[in-house]
């Protein structure tokens, strides 16, 4: 069994020249129209957001230092 293909026209997939311009002309303002889109939060939002997620990362970490020191507690007991 056998495919048959037509070939892609020449310069198929390539930016066109003088094109690259433009198309980071239309990204940057595509970027700016989202940015204007997004709602911000207030000063306080962000000083709770930061403080909450602060939070969350000390309480993982102590965790994880109590699992580390546990775990190689265990090790030196057991092979020590």
């Amino acid at each position: 069994m056998t495919e048959t293909r037509t070939p892609a026209p020449s310069g198929a997939g390539k930016p066109a020249e003088g094109k690259q311009g433009k198309g980071l002309l239309r990204f940057y303002r595509q970027v700016v129209a989202e940015l204007r889109k997004v709602v911000w939060p207030t000063r306080k939002q962000l000083s709770t957001y930061f403080v909450v997620v602060l939070t969350f990362v000390v309480f993982v970490i102590a965790i994880v230092s109590v699992l580390d020191l546990a775990f190689g507690w265990a090790m030196f007991k057991i092979f020590g």
